[in-house]
């Protein structure tokens, strides 16, 4: 395990976890653009290994062995939450747009950045954290490493690669990270061990400098510099409580020198009313611990009891997430009006419907949120899953297919796309389609082998429709290309 930590510590930096404050009301981006950042020119030290092109299949290779590997967990609420403060930080670089970003289901402390703009972020940093500032500062520094090419400047590493032999390192290291689990060594034995060396040289310094440029990311997006300082005093008090601890934390040690750099550096900018609490914050931290299993009923009733609203959803998630529509319901009905209008709460409301078999109820209640925000994913998936549930497939492929456009790796979207084509016997290609949308499902989970041989099938199906035929051919060379591509 420490080789495959250290090697993936200095190849992507995506151990290296910084580490109140509720982002900024003031919008400092008015006055530090990307432009005008204090970011170093490293193009002259990383072009010829991987190019932008390259990085965006690195990155969407990765991507899906994450789905393989890692326990993610697929809900629209939570991963656009997290989004939208990913893609605040991202807005503030010349990254290209992101690949996405992925919650994963596991209690260490960790998140990581890929090149070509993937984000994966542990339920037990989400928990941790105590704002979104906080989660904003870790998101900026895993992005700097990323924008400063700390992967590639020992170019070398990358010479010849596969790209699954690349991918597999990558993700075999975030296995190691996983607190019940030492199997990820498995996946990197080989010659990679022998550049262990040469690479951790550069560690120290690519921490710092992430450091600094993270901190003018997190402030051009609009969040308080100081929650850079508060994470890193979070992570170095919960270290002392903690059973495990990341093994890069053991060779690059959270430092006092660091922190305090922090602090002193935050103090340069302008200074930011920080709030107390982030009731918003604390209903994405309770929703995570009840979708990871790391919550007990008695704590949130607890909470309920306190009139705690954000304890209140997380409840009735709770029971929803148990099949238990009565006292789903019987929660919801504890929460004040303002709770009741938020967009979690139309979603569980729809999932108690959903759940009493209620599907009219469910269609009413979620349709007049989706309409007023047509463009929302989390809506849009919930009104299309209503809609297959009510046995009325053909709306739900426009629907969907608007969220697709912009994101065509959404492994929800492709399957609300194969279950509607299930029951559409309406159509004439129906056993076509169904193939198609399963070979995408399985593709961007990570069985590249399966979404081939899937689409292969629907090839055979196709051969007599022209139009529908060579959309396939085209999609099956574009997954085989991306299965096989090297780095050379």
């Amino acid at each position: 395990m420490q080789i495959g930590q250290s090697f993936f510590a200095s190849l992507m930096c995506c151990m290296s976890l910084i580490t109140s404050s509720h982002a900024a009301d003031y919008d400092f981006s008015q006055h530090y653009r990307p432009e005008a950042l204090d970011v170093p020119n490293v193009g002259g030290i990383s072009v010829g290994i991987i190019d932008q092109q390259n990085e965006k299949i690195l990155g969407e290779k990765v991507y899906r062995e994450i789905h393989a590997h890692l326990n993610v967990i697929q809900d629209p609420w939570l991963e656009d939450q997290l989004d939208r403060i990913f893609r605040n930080i991202v807005s503030q670089t010349n990254l290209g747009a992101p690949i996405g970003l992925l919650v994963i289901n596991d209690k260490q402390v960790n998140a990581f950045a890929v090149p070509g703009g993937v984000f994966a972020i542990n339920t037990g940093l989400i928990e941790l954290a105590k704002n979104r500032d906080e989660v904003a500062s870790v998101m900026g520094h895993e992005v700097a490493h990323v924008t400063q090419r700390h992967y590639s400047r020992s170019q070398e590493a990358f010479k010849g690669q596969t790209l699954l032999a690349l991918a597999g390192i990558l993700i075999g290291a975030a296995i190691a990270t996983k607190s019940d689990s030492g199997a990820g060594s498995a996946v990197m034995l080989g010659t990679q061990a022998a550049l262990v060396s040469k690479q951790l040289s550069y560690s120290r310094d690519q921490e710092r400098e992430a450091d600094r440029i993270g901190m003018q990311y997190l402030v051009a997006a609009g969040y308080n510099p100081n929650a850079m300082a508060d994470f890193f005093e979070r992570m170095q008090r919960s270290s002392v409580q903690l059973s495990f601890m990341p093994e890069y934390w053991m060779t690059h040690p959270l430092t006092t020198a660091r922190m305090s750099e922090a602090r002193l550096r935050a103090r340069q900018y302008p200074s930011v009313k920080p709030n107390i609490s982030d009731p918003d914050y604390e209903l994405v931290k309770w929703y995570a611990a009840v979708l990871s299993n790391d919550v007990t009923e008695q704590q949130l009733k607890t909470l309920q009891a306190q009139h705690n609203q954000a304890a209140i959803l997380a409840l009735t998630a709770f029971y929803v997430q148990q099949g238990d529509a009565l006292q789903a319901q019987a929660a919801l009905n504890t929460a004040q009006g303002q709770t009741r209008q938020k967009m979690l709460a139309v979603l569980l409301q729809t999932d108690i419907f959903l759940l009493k078999h209620q599907f009219e109820q469910a269609y009413q209640t979620i349709l007049a949120q989706q309409q007023i925000m047509p463009e929302n994913r989390a809506l849009t998936y919930k009104l299309a899953e209503v809609l297959i549930r009510k046995n009325q497939p053909a709306p739900v492929f426009n629907l969907v297919n608007k969220i697709l456009r912009d994101n065509p790796r959404d492994v929800q979207g492709w399957d609300l796309m194969q279950r509607a084509a299930a029951i559409d016997h309406a159509s004439p290609v129906q056993g076509i389609q169904v193939l198609r949308y399963r070979a995408e499902v399985e593709f961007w989970s990570g069985r590249e082998e399966d979404g081939i041989k899937s689409l292969l099938h629907a090839q055979r199906l196709a051969k007599n429709n022209m139009s529908l035929s060579a959309t396939i051919d085209q999609r099956l060379k574009e997954m085989q290309a991306d299965r096989l591509f090297t780095l050379e």
